[in-house]
């Protein structure tokens, strides 16, 4: 099992009352209102000091994404991160851009220099994440037509890896690239390049990329194993209907972890800043959620299939009922072997051999966070570390600059 520790950067001083005084966490939000610039530059250097510490814990990587115009995670720029974090990580850890929101690049060609360039400045330790993106993002910030979203980004997909493995200069002409020159300085470091990470929520056509290109596919979500065993079960079966072996590193999963000296201590130390994050940071009404066109019909019927579970994990944090939150899965809490123990049947069940752990949640402060992000590499990563050897399956999709780590500790 490979464990990355993926940070959100969300607004870690929102106001008591957020959610009854305004419309959404996306969008919408004030920013000169509620956004002060002064502890933003605080944030973020808590956020690169957490990224850095999970590096010299060993964590196999570390993980930053895209979002605009929110108070959820306000990294609207993962690649200046990752440029940080390539200079400030020695241990090697991968650096998981998931990662650049292709529909919103024109040229995509942006996307794969900035790839590029941190392919080679990290060593060959970029794993390039290509989102669909949310319909926040792409249709409401950036003003994209939803029904272009999904073209959007399978034309952006297939301009960057030309760029990355076409010698150049070429043409490109696509519906949304017009390109007469494609000729990127630098190539990527990794040939034929850096691998790629497809992340999303449940569309059946981000599986069948996957399928087709051999791509690795997380599953990024806040609700859980039990809501996430019927998204996967639908993955694995796409694999199965084309043909595509069940190697658990071809799938990931993001999951919210608090971990303490016991079960009990876990209650009372991180319950405040858990229900922070579902009461504001996921405070989002379905107007936002997904426009109109956004989603495909075969993903639409498949997510009514499903049954979304935010309504559970919204009554949960407004009632702060912490054992909902845990019997249910929203977040995976307690003392280090609690965890491990969870942990391991998660992947199990789900068949993942990438864990995206959350371990910076809501309002958690920076000490806090420092504590969870230790007792978890410490006392829980060498537990979960080996859940797959047992298989005998290869990572095809880690990247080849990244520091192998050394195989100790407690066997699963």
């Amino acid at each position: 099992m490979r464990s990355i520790f993926f940070h959100l950067m969300p607004y870690r001083d929102l106001p008591a009352d957020f959610e009854q005084r305004y419309e959404s966490i996306w969008i919408t939000p004030p920013n000169t209102e509620l956004c002060d610039p002064r502890k933003v530059a605080q944030y973020y250097q808590w956020n690169l000091d957490e990224l850095e510490l999970a590096d010299r814990l060993g964590f196999d990587g570390v993980g930053v994404n895209e979002h605009h115009q929110n108070g959820y995670g306000f990294m609207a720029s993962p690649n200046l991160m990752a440029a940080a974090l390539a200079r400030r990580t020695p241990n090697n850890s991968a650096i998981m851009v998931l990662g650049n929101t292709l529909a919103l690049y024109s040229p995509a060609t942006r996307v794969a220099e900035e790839f590029a360039m941190l392919d080679v400045l990290s060593n060959g330790r970029l794993a390039a994440g290509f989102p669909v993106g949310t319909s926040m993002d792409v249709n409401f910030c950036y003003g994209i037509p939803p029904t272009q979203t999904r073209p959007r980004f399978r034309e952006a997909e297939e301009l960057i890896t030309q760029a990355w493995t076409r010698p150049g200069p070429f043409t490109f002409n696509g519906r949304y690239n017009q390109l007469r020159y494609v000729n990127p300085w630098p190539q990527p470091l990794q040939k034929p390049h850096p691998p790629v990470w497809l992340a999303g929520g449940g569309s059946v056509e981000t599986w069948e990329l996957a399928a087709a290109k051999n791509y690795t596919y997380s599953y990024l979500s806040f609700f859980g194993a039990k809501f996430g065993k019927k998204l996967m079960d639908g993955f694995w079966a796409k694999m199965d209907e084309l043909g595509v072996d069940r190697n658990p590193f071809r799938a990931g999963f993001a999951q919210q972890i608090c971990v303490s000296e016991t079960d009990e201590r876990a209650e009372q130390e991180y319950l405040e800043h858990v229900t922070y994050f579902f009461n504001k940071c996921l405070h989002i009404p379905s107007y936002f959620f997904e426009a109109p066109g956004y989603r495909t019909r075969k993903s639409t019927e498949f997510a009514i299939k499903t049954n979304q579970p935010g309504a559970i994990a919204a009554a949960a944090a407004l009632e702060k009922n912490w054992k909902t939150l845990n019997e249910e899965g929203f977040i995976i809490a307690g003392s280090p072997s609690t965890v491990a123990d969870r942990l391991i049947e998660v992947a199990k069940t789900l068949r993942v051999g990438n864990l995206h752990a959350l371990l910076q949640i809501g309002s958690m402060p920076h000490e806090l966070t420092k504590k969870n992000i230790t007792l978890f590499a410490e006392e829980v990563m060498p537990r979960i570390r080996h859940i797959w050897d047992a298989e005998g399956w290869t990572h095809e999709w880690w990247p080849s600059g990244a520091a192998s780590r050394a195989v100790t500790g407690v066997q699963a």
